[in-house]
């Protein structure tokens, strides 16, 4: 927590009018760093910066910006432990999880290094006109990245590396509950060489305002979010009024569904990393559980063992599983739904009770019986809660897990891979794990359908996103 302020063209500084906000470490409801708070002043400072800066950097060749982006990877990975710990600080996450997302942050340097030599074009010969097509890919312009607070290194990372990488400049708005990771990686970013201004941090209380502004500056071509779809389609709006370039990452309600061939020691590991990875405080987090009846006594009682392991407390405990929530209203909001969810019937098999003492604290909590009117069902639970219903038919259970505006992932577990390759064709979701708990890796596009998005992040498709493609029609 040595940088607490804004980070502008290189640079070190508080906010034009002074004004900080308080950074709350939610094992302890502590205060922990007082930070500063940007204003449309600082924005246009940044924006000038990164202009300046982008110039230069745009002209270097791609292996030079490769390399920056090597060293990167290479200074964050030697400094994983700080950066986990700073991440539980701020965010609540247990270590091993926190220690997880900064490896996971990382390594969107190295694979963006990689992907930074490799925006091919082509020259092809018109079968009409007998003209040669050109097409190259561009740096788009400056892009403005606003990231969430429960990444807050790798939504950061994801969006920084293929920016760079692309040749753009880049101002980042991070969460104002967690914003201490992303200004603790400026310092490396300056000692891999990335030139001042390139990359530019504003933290504030005032998101909406400061980010409309940016939005509205002729340089900017691209905005980068990551959150929820309410401010997504907000966003969307401002980006339509200047023909912006968007990639929006928005939220989810991920169906899990369980066959009755399925390996169970496989699914249940499986449904614990969907779920419990960063405390389900994820929007690629399974939100509703669809279990055979055949299977579902055995698989909701190994699921619920496996749950009632692990160790609830402040993440900087080495020996803790599961840390706090970020913040109240992320807790309350929580136990409302599992209020919900009994009060329409639903069984409580672990869990549901928001324990005493200080922390936004909400244990694992496995809920069976769950009625499809159920409030979970058709929102994010965005908290440690699993919700099991049952099924017979598989057309039912596609059409089930497809009864939602949301289309970001889905996981599926089955013996049979035939199976398995036909129900994930007929899901409509932009990423599906088949067999597998984890969908998130730099080398896949990241993304979803439907209210959960456009664009995708990761693969070689994250970096295109700040990229506009070039046609030049010449003879010779």
């Amino acid at each position: 927590m040595e940088h607490t302020d804004l980070y502008i063209d290189g640079q070190w500084r508080p906010g034009t009018d002074g004004a900080r906000f308080d950074v709350i470490n939610p094992a302890t409801e502590a205060a922990i760093a007082s930070v500063a708070s940007a204003e449309i002043a600082d924005a246009d400072a940044a924006l000038d910066a990164a202009a300046r800066a982008m110039a230069d950097w745009a002209a270097r060749t791609p292996r030079a910006r490769s390399e920056v982006l090597r060293k990167a990877w290479e200074l964050m990975t030697a400094r994983l432990e700080d950066l986990a710990r700073l991440i539980t600080l701020e965010n609540g996450k247990a270590r091993a999880d926190a220690m997880g997302e900064a490896t996971y942050a990382a390594e969107f340097f190295r694979w963006f290094a990689e992907e930074a030599v490799r925006a091919d074009g082509l020259i092809t010969h018109a079968p009409g006109s007998g003209a040669r097509i050109i097409v190259q890919h561009k740096p788009a312009g400056l892009a403005v990245l606003v990231t969430p607070w429960n990444y807050p290194a790798a939504m950061g990372t994801r969006k920084i590396a293929p920016a760079l990488a692309a040749g753009c400049g880049v101002i980042i708005k991070p969460a104002a509950e967690t914003p201490l990771t992303m200004l603790a990686l400026m310092p490396l970013l300056e000692e891999a060489g990335v030139p001042p201004g390139l990359v530019n941090v504003l933290p504030t209380r005032q998101s909406g305002k400061l980010v409309a502004h940016m939005m509205a500056d002729p340089r900017v071509r691209v905005i980068s979010f990551t959150g929820s779809t309410e401010v997504g389609r907000k966003l969307l709006k401002g980006a339509a009024d200047q023909v912006l370039k968007p990639a929006m990452e928005l939220g989810g309600n991920a169906p899990l569904i369980v066959f009755e061939d399925a390996d169970l020691d496989e699914a249940v590991a499986g449904a614990m990393l969907a779920k419990m990875r960063n405390l389900g405080e994820a929007c690629t987090a399974a939100n509703r559980f669809y279990v055979h009846a055949d299977v579902a006594e055995d698989f909701t009682a190994r699921f619920t063992a496996a749950m009632a392991a692990l160790k609830l407390g402040d993440g900087s405990d080495p020996s803790v599983d599961v840390g706090p929530l970020v913040n109240a209203d992320t807790r309350d909001k929580v136990a409302a739904f599992v209020a919900d969810a009994v009060a329409r019937g639903a069984k409580v098999e672990l869990g549901g009770t928001v324990p005493e003492g200080p922390g936004f604290f909400y244990p694992p909590t496995v809920l069976s019986n769950v009625p499809s009117d159920a409030e979970c069902v058709h929102d994010e639970i965005f908290g440690p809660v699993a919700a099991i219903q049952t099924f017979t038919d598989q057309d039912d259970v596609i059409a089930r897990a497809n009864a939602t505006e949301y289309g970001l992932v889905a996981y599926v577990f089955t013996g049979d891979m035939k199976r398995g390759m036909q129900v994930c064709e007929r899901l409509d979701y932009g990423m599906v794990g088949l067999n597998r708990g984890l969908v998130s890796d730099p080398a896949a596009p990241f993304g979803g359908v439907k209210q959960s998005g456009l664009g995708r992040e990761g693969g070689h498709e994250g970096m295109l996103e700040f990229m506009e493609t070039q046609y030049i029609s010449a003879s010779w």
